[in-house]
């Protein structure tokens, strides 16, 4: 398939109807609702607790809300919390929007689905599911596999300290802006119809290296601890994504993650944001 020209957004293909963003209360689907908010796209932001003038209530275990959800929508921003770590809840979204004659469909899966460890475990085991009903829903589709989150600082500080649950393991630390920048792109332009983008930032960073940088803007002492999966698991995580999490951080904490690719850039026709550009904007987060 060709390559998409560099900087050319949804303008030329863009969709006239209504979206649906689901999980549109998190981090990800918070920020594609904003985004096409400001672009003055229609659309519904579906949680179990809507709030503002968009809000859609609707749960992945009530199918008859899910059918409503989707009625008459032409895009469909698949987001599914990995709570339970299983595909269950995107076949569910899936069938309805299938029934409603959904178009399009954009899945945020993760960076290194279905590859597998040394001892044949699957990284992303539930995700890979959900990618493959996607591929086989009718719909256009675009699978993200963004890597880990610049945000994810945010979650796992603890005070001073930010837990660390990966090592020296390096990583593609990517602004979860240009992450939902890129989907509001897919969402809009069927030109990404058929595609996976593997979204990074522009540098490889470590937990440790994040904290030292978050050190230097910030101008005091972020420091690092060491938490196993099990540890974070302890905090009442189910056991299904408990074990996700540790075959995943095993695999980053071998080196398997040291990857950056020119998808946010290929996208959106410019360089993806750097992870201390992202601490400055958030300096506030950080008190």
């Amino acid at each position: 398939m060709p390559e998409l020209p560099i900087g050319e957004g949804p303008e030329s293909g863009s969709v006239g109807r209504m979206i649906l963003i689901t999980g549109a209360t998190g981090t990800i689907g918070g920020e594609v609702v904003r985004q096409l908010t400001g672009r003055g796209v229609p659309l519904r932001a579906m949680s179990r607790t809507p709030s503002g003038p968009h809000g859609v209530r609707a749960d992945f275990d009530d199918p008859e809300s899910l059918r409503r959800a989707v009625e008459g929508v032409e895009a469909v921003f698949l987001l599914t919390a990995p709570t339970t770590a299983t595909s269950r809840h995107d076949l569910a979204l899936l069938a309805a929007a299938r029934e409603a004659g959904v178009a399009r469909v954009v899945k945020l899966s993760a960076i290194g689905t279905g590859e597998t460890t040394a001892d044949g475990e699957v990284i992303g085991e539930w995700h890979l599911e959900g990618e493959e009903a996607v591929r086989a829903s009718g719909m256009g589709w675009t699978v993200l596999r963004p890597s880990s989150f610049a945000s994810n600082v945010l979650r796992f500080a603890a005070g001073e300290r930010i837990s660390n649950l990966t090592g020296d393991g390096k990583q593609g630390v990517v602004d979860p802006r240009d992450v939902a920048a890129v989907a509001v792109e897919a969402l809009t332009d069927p030109r990404h119809d058929g595609r996976v983008h593997t979204l990074t930032g522009p540098e490889l960073l470590s937990v440790p290296d994040q904290a030292a940088e978050l050190s230097r803007v910030l101008g005091r002492p972020v420091e690092t601890v060491e938490v196993s999966p099990e540890q974070f698991a302890s905090s009442g995580m189910g056991s299904s994504a408990a074990r996700s999490i540790a075959i995943g951080t095993a695999w980053v904490r071998e080196g398997h993650n040291a990857v950056v690719t020119d998808d946010v850039e290929r996208v959106l026709g410019r360089p993806p944001t750097r992870f201390s550009d992202w601490v400055r904007d958030h300096v506030e987060a950080f008190g």
